[in-house]
């Protein structure tokens, strides 16, 4: 089967193409002149393009049986970068298939951010402007005519080799001191890397369904942030000072990263929107839909998942 790949340069993209590729799919990437090539050591072919360029997807759409839309901005510097990219980037890369490739599947990388807080039982309130964006970009796709194609993932918090996103706090075990949002103990979610990759595949390999459906895989547990910080200690081999502070202690130093950022014109992830999502009392999902589907299941726990990032880490001198 071929299948094209947006986002397949960032964390979770890279892993989504070389889960495919290794199961003996053609995988074709979709990449700007500029992505780094970094983690791309498998079979592929390069479709050269940007889902902001609306003349670069025609032919990188061409002829594909299936469409993994990972792409995505996850920090900006304004609300309309994120929609830019999380909203018009969708609907461009899906009115691009809906124009060149016949009864194409659909599969949107969305996050639990587009859904908001809790445990999936209220309507989606989205609390970030990342969030926002996501869900506008699910929006998109539901509203097209390949939404009867279409899978969508809210993918929880997800870790392991090649994120940037959480080695802070493997930094924070290997120099012993963890700053804890609320103490830690607001409850996630969480999926390692490949696991989250392995679900997507399994909708590709799985029978074609009709959509639109959503899915939320995890880890088949729910977890609280000191949950998580336990399991890099015991990875690094550590034991941190954990500090408990309020959620103002927290904003406060992220108002500073944001104004740093700002004045360098760059995009920073720890801004004082993502410290009002960090502080809600849970992010939790469940995943027995995409398993009575497809059969799948996570195959990493959070005490291996935590070991095997940090082995990654190490190797590869991030830490």
């Amino acid at each position: 089967m071929s299948v094209l790949v947006t986002g397949a340069s960032g964390f979770l993209g890279s892993h989504i193409a070389e889960i495919l590729a290794g199961s003996g799919h053609a995988v074709r990437l979709l990449l700007r002149p500029s992505s780094s090539r970094e983690f791309l050591k498998f079979d592929h072919e390069v479709a050269i393009g940007d889902v902001t360029d609306t003349e670069s997807l025609g032919a990188a759409a061409q002829g594909v049986d299936v469409v993994v839309h990972a792409a995505g901005l996850i920090k900006a510097r304004s609300a309309a970068e994120f929609a830019a990219v999380n909203d018009q980037g969708t609907a461009n890369i899906v009115q691009a298939c809906t124009e060149v490739t016949s009864g194409v599947r659909f599969i949107y990388i969305s996050s639990l951010a587009a859904r908001g807080p809790g445990d999936g039982s209220s309507p989606s309130a989205p609390v970030t402007e990342y969030g926002r964006t996501k869900l506008a970009g699910e929006k998109r796709l539901l509203e097209s005519s390949l939404a009867e194609r279409s899978t969508i993932f809210r993918m929880p918090v997800i870790y392991g080799p090649r994120d940037p996103a959480l080695l802070p706090v493997f930094l924070g075990a290997k120099f012993r001191f963890i700053p804890l949002l609320n103490g830690g103990r607001n409850k996630i979610s969480l999926i390692y890397a490949t696991d989250a990759a392995t679900a997507v595949q399994s909708v590709i390999d799985g029978p074609t369904a009709l959509g639109p459906v959503t899915y939320t895989p995890e880890d088949g547990s729910v977890h609280t942030w000191r949950d998580l910080v336990g399991a890099v200690e015991d990875a690094v081999g550590h034991r941190a000072t954990k500090v408990p502070l309020p959620r103002v202690a927290f904003a406060a130093a992220a108002s500073v990263t944001a104004s740093f950022a700002k004045i360098r014109n760059r995009a920073e992830v720890f801004t004082p929107e993502k410290v009002d999502e960090m502080a809600q009392e849970q992010w939790v999902c469940f995943g027995e839909t995409l398993t009575a589907d497809t059969g799948w299941r996570p195959g990493v726990q959070i005490g291996e998942g935590a070991s095997l990032t940090y082995r990654w880490y190490r190797y590869h001198r991030w830490l």
